[in-house]
């Protein structure tokens, strides 16, 4: 009888964790289809992270909900208006992209967010920040690079840095275009880890190509 009990709470608690990773899995799927729409109105972006953020809270254990969170809030930061205010946004996706790291350390996608966090705290006054956080921003997409060298991403954002920065500092198309082009190829054989996992960024590989051709 008391294996009998055993076994039935076991059972019981497999189908409660099952329920849970169900709704988990629903949850980020409905998030994560909403973000290409959320950037053609950014403040959709911060709903989003907030949306994450419930669920990363709700699961403690889910480094990709965490992830999500980050990724939209230093996104919304690349657009804010205000320079007062997008250092704000990027600490907070610090303190989201940390909580990732301590659940799935040594992860390439983890690292192009911190990269691109670095980026968003330079753009606020680039003359000025450059030594600092554009250091940051290149040593986190070469440890990026390390991490998984078939990520297309960070190849992604080191193209899209050249291609935005002046010509007399050693950016442009000219230089931006190998690293995009390496970008596109590896996104032709790039297979996300899950259902779940980062897959962004070729469209806007196409275009920085366009753009530049």
């Amino acid at each position: 009888m008391k294996k009998l009990i055993i076994v039935s709470v076991l059972v019981s608690l497999s189908i409660v964790s099952f329920g849970q990773s169900d709704k988990y899995v629903a949850a980020m799927k409905n998030n994560i289809a909403a973000l290409d729409t959320s950037f053609k109105d950014p403040a959709n972006l911060l709903t989003l992270s907030n949306n994450f953020e419930r669920i990363a809270n709700a699961e403690k254990n889910q480094w990709l909900a965490y992830y999500y969170a980050a990724f939209c809030q230093v996104n919304y930061g690349f657009m804010e208006k205000n320079k007062d205010k997008v250092d704000g946004y990027a600490d907070k996706a610090t303190d989201l992209i940390n909580k990732a790291d301590s659940l799935m350390p040594n992860n390439s996608e983890i690292s192009c967010i911190k990269s691109m966090i670095a980026s968003c705290h330079m753009m606020v006054n680039p003359m000025q920040r450059w030594q600092e956080y554009g250091q940051e921003s290149n040593g986190n997409m070469e440890k990026a690079m390390e991490q998984d060298p078939n990520n297309p991403r960070p190849y992604y954002l080191k193209g899209q840095g050249l291609k935005y920065t002046p010509e007399q500092f050693g950016g442009g198309c000219k230089t931006a275009k190998p690293a995009l082009q390496t970008a596109l190829d590896k996104y032709a054989t790039f297979k996300p880890a899950s259902e779940l996992a980062p897959n962004w960024g070729k469209a806007q590989v196409e275009m920085l190509i366009k753009t530049c051709n």
